[in-house]
């Protein structure tokens, strides 16, 4: 195999040009079998796969320098810097991650995850080249799907004022999860249709260069005025109007051709921007056919393209899509927000059924908190889906634009709490924290799948920005019986005893209820109050929590810094409440990839640490004074 002889970064340059070909169905083949096992980013890397090579046979790596947006398509990259063996271990604990990681090569050069930011960083890093006098080649490799958000833009703004080399990449494939959306996608097609003029102009440059005498200094004159002719040839010409100097559209599947055009865009004095076009999916059928489905994919059988271990029981984001679509139908007020996460939010159905009334804004969260905002503002009932990571990129939108002026904005924010796989750019772990700082706001989660559906009805109702926080996963189905009406700021007494009083916040619950089976078995009295809300906090429970209980014991799935269990505590300490007091939290670090229940373990949250821990408190010297 081609693959064998890629031991480390460069050696891709020893293949014969001949090979290229078999070498990308080799990278195909194995990125197929491997990610059927281990789950991952599969379309987006097949799709990748001949552009990734061209980077590598174009440049000097480590020297040379690759910033990959977002960083899902980076599996290639990976392969072909020496860490192919790592594929077998890939998103799990401790093994390779699924985003570029510069703790794990130095051919990562800069950590990524969320989308449009790999231009800024791209400039930062040429601005470091220059003032240290080096002489490396540096590539912001981004997608068409991240180019829909805001921040792509301001740098593209800087970048066009360089009179220094800097590459941007924009890899086309008309997808970002799912199918794009907007004027950026509208004008990426507008160009992918001018291939009239960029075939004249590569035919014209290429004579003149064959020219003895006078075809440099005729190129210079050709160029000063090509910008008037492409005016009238290719709509817009955006990137070239800002500053830009604009390669394309080539095929991102040609290694020699984009090859060519990397070389060629190395001679330019500033900024330049290669718009290569490829197929997500490409190479296995089923990921050609549903591209939104493969973006982020489970273990699969590779045959069929279908889930080796599919679900039995619905998620949360499946509760979501049924109530949403519930509450469409009883009030024509309510209107949906995603930014470019329809399929991943639970979305889709709310779409199908009220396309009127659904909004997907592309990869664009600032804009989407300010957009529900003004939704709102004219009389409507916003309701923004996005997971928990990605909302924190709209914190000066929320603050600023929904909470002072108390707009009724919901945020349903999915993958809350641990995510796993995909590591420390995806846990939702500091939610509780960037929100409840805020005024006006109001913070709760359900302990099941019926709690879910009360809190969404209570949102929809509510004259207040509200967020509704739920974990990725199957949707807890117990307690059932237990559904008290929800009240703002009012949490829900599940078990009445003594000893030990345990407030859990949303998923925690059914933690909680594993750990006050353990310590009953070992003799301890113990309460269960499901918190619900983490904002305002229900101040009256736990008064009377702290008057017939020795231990109060908090435990949520957030960081401890700024969570549940500090303004627990922090109400204790004002109101002279001295009870013992413990706080079941994630450490304030950020945690890595791996099997959630194995994170959980890992940082003593899950219902054996947890028992241990109590038990270990009340035996101590200090609690038994």
């Amino acid at each position: 195999m081609l693959l064998e002889s890629i031991q480390q970064a460069n050696d891709i340059k020893k293949i014969r040009k001949e090979d290229y070909d078999r070498l990308a169905e080799e990278i195909r083949e194995f990125l197929i079998r491997t990610i059927s096992v281990t789950g991952g980013h599969l379309g987006s890397n097949l799709g990748a796969v001949e552009l990734t090579m061209a980077l590598h046979l174009a440049l000097d790596l480590p020297q040379d320098k690759i910033i990959w947006d977002v960083g899902h398509q980076s599996y290639t990259h990976k392969i072909l810097t020496g860490r192919l063996d790592g594929f077998d271990h890939l998103r799990q604990f401790h093994g390779l991650s699924g985003f570029p990681k510069r703790k794990e090569s130095e051919c990562d050069v800069f950590d990524t995850g969320h989308s449009s930011t790999s231009i800024s960083a791209g400039l930062g890093l040429v601005k470091a080249r220059d003032l240290k006098g080096e002489k490396s080649t540096i590539i912001s490799v981004i997608g068409d799907g991240s180019m829909t958000g805001g921040m792509a833009y301001e740098a593209l703004n800087n970048a066009a004022r360089l009179e220094t080399n800097f590459i941007i990449i924009l890899n086309d494939n008309n997808m970002s999860i799912s199918e794009n959306v907007g004027g950026v996608s509208k004008y990426l097609n507008n160009i992918r249709t001018a291939t009239g003029y960029l075939n004249l102009k590569e035919g014209i440059y290429n004579a003149l260069r064959n020219t003895r005498r006078g075809g440099d200094s005729t190129i210079r004159n050709i160029r000063r005025a090509k910008n008037s002719f492409k005016q009238l040839v290719i709509p817009g010409m955006f990137f070239e109007d800002i500053g830009i100097t604009y390669l394309g559209p080539v095929d991102g599947h040609d290694v020699n051709g984009m090859v060519r055009v990397i070389n060629e865009a190395k001679r330019v004095k500033g900024a330049v921007l290669i718009h290569a076009q490829t197929q997500k999916g490409k190479g296995y059928q089923p990921a050609e056919r549903h591209p939104a489905r493969f973006h982020g994919a489970e273990p699969f059988d590779i045959e069929t393209g279908l889930p080796s271990h599919p679900r039995t029981v619905p998620n949360y984001t499946d509760i979501f899509s049924t109530v949403m679509c519930k509450l469409g139908a009883r009030d024509e007020r309510i209107v949906a927000v995603t930014a470019a996460m329809p399929d991943g939010t639970g979305l889709k159905r709310f779409h199908n059924m009220y396309p009127e009334r659904f909004f997907d804004v592309g990869i664009a969260e600032e804009h989407a908190v300010t957009f529900a905002a003004g939704l709102a503002a004219g009389g409507l009932k916003p309701i923004v889906a996005v997971y928990s990571s990605f909302l924190q990129r709209a914190y000066d939108q929320i603050l600023h634009d929904v909470c002072i002026q108390n707009l009724p904005v919901v945020f349903a924010i999915d993958r809350a709490g641990l995510v796993g796989s995909d590591g420390e750019t995806h846990q939702g772990i500091f939610d509780f924290t960037y929100l409840s700082g805020i005024p006006n706001m109001h913070i709760c989660a359900p302990k099941n799948k019926w709690e879910l559906s009360d809190m969404l009805k209570y949102a929809v109702n509510l004259s207040a920005p509200i967020a509704i926080r739920y974990p990725r996963g199957a949707a807890y189905d117990g307690l059932k019986d237990f559904r008290a009406p929800i009240e703002s700021g009012v949490a829900e007494w599940i078990y009445r005893e003594w000893e030990i009083a345990l407030f859990a916040v949303g998923s925690m619950v059914k933690t909680a209820e594993a750990v006050r089976e353990a310590l009953k078995q070992k003799g301890y009295g113990v309460s269960l109050i499901n918190a619900r809300f983490v904002k305002p906090i229900d101040e009256e429970a736990i008064t009377e929590a702290c008057r017939f209980h020795a231990l109060i014991v908090t435990m949520e799935e957030n960081v401890a810094s700024g969570g549940y269990g500090e303004k627990v505590l922090d109400f204790m300490n004002r109101s002279g409440l001295k009870n013992h007091f413990l706080n079941i939290s994630i450490p304030d670090a950020y945690v890595e990839h791996g099997d959630v229940e194995l994170l959980k373990r890992e940082i003593g949250i899950d219902a054996e640490s947890i028992t241990e821990r109590i038990c270990a408190l009340l035996e101590s010297k200090k609690v038994s004074e």
